[in-house]
């Protein structure tokens, strides 16, 4: 199995696809079997185009991809984050024993909620024996990605599944995805791995607890009316008296905030959601991070970018670029340690080739004030392997055993080569 990436900044589609694939191929040495495709939405009125350029430049059996607000590859040898102006990255695979499978869906397409895990089988084509891994890039505006990525978790429980949302071009407000020499602009497209590969994934959400842990008394749909605090048993407290509206509780706690603080708050403040409801003692991992969608004066209420149901366990939580670096690369040393570990235990560990990174448009410069920050914090961790990707307006990756769409995340979908146990 071999990897390799490159990107392009020529202002040019054609000399960038023409770039591009040189470089890729040559670093590769061999016919790809699989290539990913990620372009600005500085190329949108382009984007019909660049499908025949590719097959020109780059004959290749399987090719999924999709417009990002930016894109990201290697020049040279390093890994680069274009966020602004024209950018064109490809990431190339050679992939013996790998079975691959290239698919676009709309959600027309989907099975019911209620249907068999089967129906869904049926629908992406591969069987969950085969423990197949899925790369996911979705259009932002087309209904039915989160039922997909339900059905698909009930039909691939333990599979890994990682992506994002497309780009989107300001003025046209339209987005393109791209699989197998066609350009589509509503859907999924997606491909699914299977055999000789092991696709692994770290979630970074970069986000901090702040204030004590509740439980949800009362919330309606996405709302948040009351809580109340979470006891250390793990249940509601039974006083209905020590229920609080959630602007009660913030007020609390910018009280508590120095002046730095409150004012990162205004535009950095998210609700984590509990993923159990009686572990004892919760971790940044335990959380799904979600929006805090908006405050309501008149009855203390908050709106939340999810469903609220009463007895969820939630904390607030503040997002800053320290505390985004720290949780990064507190992930990546034990991913590091952890893979080191299972090699010791039982001789075998799968070795990663490539990876791809899908960060949301919320991350980067903007957030840390320099460029290729995730990146490079990758490499540090993890050696120079070809990465390639894009900036999200949603990214796709699991918490816990379930598939999320996160906000303000960067998801590393990590593909390892299994080695064989040695002798001892």
């Amino acid at each position: 199995m071999k990897w390799a990436s490159a990107i392009s900044t020529s202002a040019s589609l054609e000399m960038a696809v023409k770039e591009v694939t040189e470089r890729a191929k040559s670093e590769l040495g061999t016919q790809p079997d699989l290539a990913f495709v990620f372009v600005s939405v500085a190329f949108a009125s382009e984007y019909a185009r660049l499908m025949p350029l590719l097959k020109n430049y780059l004959p290749v059996a399987h090719l999924v991809g999709c417009s990002g607000s930016g894109v990201v590859g290697m020049d040279d040898e390093f890994p680069a984050e274009i966020e602004e102006g024209p950018a064109l990255s490809i990431t190339v695979a050679h992939l013996p024993n790998v079975d691959i499978q290239s698919f676009h869906l709309t959600a027309a397409d989907l099975p019911d909620l209620d249907s068999p895990p089967q129906a869904w089988v049926d629908l992406i084509g591969v069987s969950p024996q085969a423990s197949p891994g899925f790369v996911l890039m979705a259009d932002p505006f087309s209904s039915g990605t989160s039922e997909l990525l339900q059905g698909m978790d009930y039909a691939y429980p333990g599979a890994t599944k990682v992506g994002g949302l497309a780009g989107i071009e300001s003025f046209s407000r339209n987005s393109g995805l791209f699989c197998d020499g066609n350009l589509h602009r509503d859907g999924v497209v997606g491909v699914a791995l299977s055999g000789e590969i092991v696709l692994e994934a770290i979630v970074a959400q970069g986000c901090r607890p702040i204030g004590d842990l509740y439980r949800v008394s009362e919330g309606d749909r996405n709302i948040m009316l009351k809580l109340e605090p979470d006891s250390v048993e793990g249940r509601p407290a039974a006083d209905a008296d020590t229920a609080q509206t959630p602007l009660e509780i913030l007020q609390n706690i910018f009280q508590s905030m120095d002046e730095e603080e409150r004012e990162l708050a205004q535009n950095a403040l998210f609700i984590g959601v509990a993923q159990s409801g009686f572990k004892p003692s919760l971790t940044r991992r335990d959380f799904l991070i979600r929006n805090l969608v908006g405050v309501d004066p008149r009855n203390g209420a908050n709106a939340v970018a999810d469903k609220i149901r009463p007895g969820m366990r939630i904390q607030f939580h503040m997002r800053d670029a320290q505390t985004s670096e720290e949780d990064l690369e507190a992930l990546l040393r034990r991913y590091r340690v952890e893979s080191l570990e299972n090699k010791l235990e039982n001789g075998r560990s799968a070795l990663p080739r490539g990876a791809l990174l899908f960060s949301c448009t919320g991350r980067g410069e903007g957030l840390y004030d320099e460029p290729n920050f995730d990146s490079d914090l990758f490499e540090k961790y993890l050696g120079p392997l070809p990465i390639g990707g894009f900036f999200c307006n949603g990214e796709i990756g699991p918490a816990g055993a379930t598939t999320f769409l996160h906000g303000f995340t960067s998801v590393f979908a990590i593909c390892c080569q299994p080695s064989e146990p040695t002798s001892k």
